[in-house]
């Protein structure tokens, strides 16, 4: 059955994207659509906040983006040098939080050593940066988007940990959206599945995806990354048919595959 991931391709070079792979391994034939489009900001403003880690307690990371951006400073100054003979030493004498594999691996590739790769929402990650933690560091650095959710900040504040945010990247809708769902719904017509992967995917792509489904809404089962987005669907009225463990492709094609069985 086909399947429209609302999320970009993954980069690499591993060949075809592990949500690609994991659905046909379970006999479906997957599509991605690209949702967000990115602009960086305030990357002088990171760069300089990079290179004096001891004025931070450790380092948060919630999005692959976040860390892209840390990426594009160190190449941009040409200091990844500098950071590979010291900064990246001294950042690995503290704390290095994360949310989901995909944002440890590309820390990882940053040659920092990432926490809380299994949390998968930012939820968990706070509480397990509030067990850790201890009012009186200096506080956590942490290099988000512009539409972040305000839980991990907020149960921080109220703990007592402190925390400096700043804003790294912009999150738009992705310029070419509506016309590439046109595309896909006259192409292949409705997908027996459609699977978000943020809120602000289910912002940008519900309403075109209503007006392009019409009376079939009904008949395609929504499946979403986490909890995060599987509220940000049921608010909106829709029926959740599944949402995966944890924030993986091969936890959420099992999900898929089970619910269109």
């Amino acid at each position: 059955m086909r399947v429209l991931l609302l999320k970009e391709p993954k980069d690499g070079e591993s060949g075809s994207d592990p949500y690609i792979k994991e659905l046909e391994s379970r006999g479906h034939k997957g599509t991605l659509l690209p949702v967000l489009s990115f602009k960086f900001v305030s990357l002088n403003t990171l760069s300089d906040k990079l290179f004096q880690p001891e004025k931070y307690g450790g380092l948060i990371f919630t999005s692959p983006r976040a860390v892209e951006a840390v990426r594009m400073c160190l190449e941009a100054d040409e200091r990844r040098e500098e950071w590979d003979k010291a900064a990246k030493d001294k950042w690995n004498t503290k704390s290095i939080y994360v949310v989901g594999k995909a944002t440890a691996s590309l820390v990882q590739n940053l040659g920092l050593n990432p926490l809380g790769e299994d949390t998968g929402t930012a939820e968990v990650l706070s509480r397990l940066i509030i067990e850790r933690e201890a009012t009186n560091i200096p506080p956590l650095f942490f290099p988000c988007g512009s539409i972040k959710r305000e839980v991990l900040p907020t149960a921080l504040r109220e703990n007592g940990v402190p925390l400096e945010t700043l804003t790294v990247y912009q999150t738009a809708e992705h310029p070419d959206l509506e016309k590439n769902l046109k595309n896909y719904f006259t192409e292949q017509g409705i997908p027996a599945s459609i699977a978000f992967f943020s809120p602000s995917g289910v912002k940008f792509c519900l309403e075109v995806v209503r007006r392009l489904s019409a009376e079939q809404l009904t008949q395609i089962k929504f499946a979403a990354i986490g909890p995060t987005t599987q509220h940000a669907i049921a608010a909106e009225g829709l029926c959740v048919s599944c949402t995966a463990e944890k924030p993986t492709a091969e936890h959420l094609a099992i999900a898929i595959a089970k619910t269109l069985q």
